[in-house]
């Protein structure tokens, strides 16, 4: 239980609800964004920085992804003064938090009672979930609470809070925990008061949300950790059959909280089914300032095509995805910041080798879809500017439009603004004028052009 980070404690904001609820929430990292829900009503966006296995958690994920955590109402430093408790109004502080970052698709990570209020989410908004991860997690509450530990642990709760929430530090840490046991107790006590506990386990244990578990759309994994003494392993495949393009994964450790060594294995799996490599060697970006040409793709209807041909067959087009776009970059010089899932980031020091890369790139895959049982249809957006570079990744207006641009092209389309055209003036590349175009997050309109790249 060693680890330390020095590094500044990431700022804490509020957004209101559609109903009048201030939500805490905080974001660390970027990329693609995960948000965390953790179980419910045990949340505490300062305090659960105490538990040392907790913080690694957090700060790894930062270093891969956006990070997006806050606490839901009824607990931490969230609004707790609310008598509207149910799965529908926590969907609500899900989406104020999503909407107010402008997040057009996210990852969602449910631990234990955090997990009805992602598969509700993913279930009202298909088009807005790239992942779902549901880690001892339950639809129906019956199943949950079926085992008699999980039953005498409820009792324990309505009768002794202090010694409930030491004896949950026991189970994960032992009853010889020591001091990282005393300090997730004090965690816990901390979340919530024994009466707005009680209130909020009672409110999240009387709601069933099976009924929604056929609209999942997002590929979705359900972790069953080893050992786990309040559900039997019959609730994690249930659930996993019930919900489409879902797989089961029962090789988690229960143990986790109390190793970094575990903490370094949740890590990676994690990583693994978001699709983000934890151990790419990224060619050098630039120094901050360097003016350079940022390159985003992304695969048309990655989620759809999952659910159409289950995670092994795409994954296995999303790997020659990547492989054609790699050997593009290598051939124009361009240096891969980083995968997102279904697409790449990447860089340039010249507009000109960076056009000519996107070129290459929609050849290449209009050539193999000619022939391909499956087609892989790629949409790529470019503009150039001086991004800042810190930690092998780029950073700020100049890569945010880029990633909007690329967002607002069509499959097999690559789009540029008015820079990256007037860059490559006179290198005979055929610009279209697409005009002026709205794009979310830019308060004046961006000049858009589309690159032809098919051959006469």
């Amino acid at each position: 239980m060693a680890y330390n980070n020095p590094t500044m404690e990431p700022r804490i904001l509020y957004v209101k609800t559609s109903d009048g609820v201030n939500i805490a929430y905080t974001t660390m990292g970027e990329g693609l964004p995960l948000v965390q829900l953790q179980g419910w009503p045990f949340c505490h966006l300062e305090a659960e920085r105490w538990v040392p296995t907790l913080r690694l958690l957090q700060d790894r994920l930062a270093e891969k992804l956006c990070l997006v955590r806050f606490d839901q109402r009824g607990s931490g430093l969230s609004q707790r003064d609310v008598d509207d408790l149910s799965v529908a109004a926590r969907v609500l502080d899900l989406e104020a938090v999503v909407d107010h970052l402008e997040l057009d698709r996210v990852a969602l990570n449910g631990w234990g009672t955090g997990g009805p209020v992602a598969i509700s989410y993913a279930a009202q908004h298909p088009d807005r979930v790239s992942h779902l991860s549901l880690v001892d997690s339950y639809a129906h509450p019956a199943d949950y609470t079926q085992s008699e530990r999980a039953a005498s642990l409820i009792t324990l709760m309505n009768s002794d809070w202090d010694l409930f929430t030491e004896t949950v530090a026991s189970v994960f840490f032992g009853w010889s925990g020591g001091e990282p046991a005393r300090k997730l107790a004090a965690y816990l006590r901390e979340c919530v008061t024994p009466e707005e506990g009680r209130a909020a386990m009672a409110a999240a244990l009387s709601e069933d949300v099976t009924p929604m578990l056929p609209d999942v759309q997002a590929p979705t994994i359900v972790v069953r950790a080893r050992q786990n003494v309040y559900s039997g392993v019959d609730v994690a495949r249930s659930l996993a059959a019930a919900i489409p393009n879902a797989s089961l994964d029962s090789s988690f450790d229960a143990a986790w909280l109390t190793s970094e060594k575990l903490v370094e294995e949740a890590l990676t799996q994690l990583l693994s089914f978001l699709g983000v490599d934890d151990d790419v060697h990224r060619d050098a970006t630039t120094e901050s300032g360097a003016f350079r040409t940022v390159l985003f793709t992304d695969v048309e209807g990655s989620t759809a095509l999952t659910q159409r041909l289950g995670d092994a067959k795409a994954r296995e087009l999303l790997r020659e995805h990547e492989r054609m776009v790699r050997e593009a970059l290598k051939a124009h010089g361009g240096s891969e910041v980083k995968t997102l899932g279904d697409g790449f980031m990447a860089s340039f020091s010249s507009a000109t080798e960076a056009l000519e890369c996107a070129i290459t790139m929609q050849r290449a895959f209009a050539e193999r879809n000619e022939s391909a049982e499956e087609p892989i249809m790629v949409r790529i957006g470019l503009n150039a500017g001086e991004p800042i570079a810190e930690d092998d990744d780029l950073f700020g207006t100049a890569v945010n439009l880029a990633a909007r641009i690329c967002g607002h092209a069509e499959a097999g389309q690559i789009l540029a603004p008015i820079v990256v055209r007037e860059l490559t003036a006179g290198k005979q590349f055929m610009f279209a004028d697409l005009g002026e175009t709205e794009l979310r997050g830019f308060e004046d309109p961006v000049h858009i052009y589309q690159v032809s790249w098919r051959e006469p």
